[in-house]
């Protein structure tokens, strides 16, 4: 808290020398004093990082986290609706005990809440963490080369897990990266992670890619996702366009210049 209030006393000392201050935040705990000084901060200067990794209770027994998820996200729904913070909030998949259906669930839970960003985590075996002794329970099967990232568990097999990486980098590129704010809305529908995997499995068919898609190329294969599921081709273009036309191209051009939040976040900012 004090080091917040450093940051804020500086902002409205100097509103002409403006930062960018980030922070980690424990979602289930947001003490009032807390809430009373991050209400305070002006769009475009203020950024947390919260971990949910899970939203299912017995996982996260096992991965020996305490977690009050009712808590979490009602202080998660406080941040988006009565402060200016960008919240950068992740889940993590591969977890032990956490099937895809389980771990759908939680993103549909999550993207109700409207983060900003949703980090979707995949698991990765760090040396000397407890996550090792479900190794033998749950026929854990991670990568042999670093940066050790789970391939398979009893749960979720080789093929629903490269799904789910496939996700977690299209998501990146069309969610998280604030370029379809509008867009993304119409793709996720009522079932989020439903209508993103089919997305996800469509594009991959495509374009057989995960990396290197250009930024127009992507614009017009998300345009023509929309017309296969049946969206008209002059309303899935103007939808696109409304993004996409220039102004999520150059966020730095939109922004007050007092603003010195990073592009992406920008890009949010100006949605």
């Amino acid at each position: 808290l004090k080091i917040m209030q450093f940051f804020l006393d500086k902002i409205e000392a100097n509103p002409d020398d403006p930062v960018y201050a980030h922070f980690e935040l424990v979602p289930d705990h947001l003490p009032e004093a807390l809430k009373e000084t991050i209400a305070k901060f002006p769009p475009g200067a203020l950024q947390f990082e919260i971990g949910i990794q899970s939203f299912n209770p017995e996982v996260q027994t096992l991965v020996s986290r305490r977690q009050d998820n009712d808590k979490a996200a009602d202080n998660i729904r406080w941040l988006t609706t009565q402060s200016h913070a960008h919240l950068h909030v992740d889940l993590i998949a591969g977890l032990p005990g956490e099937d895809v259906a389980s771990f759908a669930r939680g993103f549909d839970h999550l993207v109700s809440l409207k983060p900003h960003e949703i980090q979707f985590g995949i698991l990765k075996r760090l040396r000397g963490t407890p996550i090792i002794r479900h190794t033998p329970e749950f026929g854990m099967v991670y990568d042999p080369y670093a940066p050790y990232t789970i391939l398979a568990n009893k749960d979720v097999d080789f093929p629903a897990m490269q799904r789910l990486v496939r996700f977690a980098r299209y998501w990146d590129l069309v969610a998280n990266s604030g370029r379809f704010a509008n867009t993304i809305e119409r793709m996720l529908g009522d079932s989020p992670f439903e209508n993103f995997m089919a997305f996800s499995d469509w594009i991959y068919t495509k374009t057989d890619a995960t990396h290197r898609i250009a930024l127009e190329k992507l614009a017009k294969l998300v345009a023509e996702w929309l017309q296969v599921q049946g969206m008209s081709r002059l309303d899935a273009t103007e939808l696109v366009a409304s993004d996409y036309a220039g102004r999520v191209d150059s966020p730095a051009e939109k922004q007050a210049p007092t603003v010195v939040a990073p592009v992406r976040q920008a890009r949010h900012l100006a949605a």
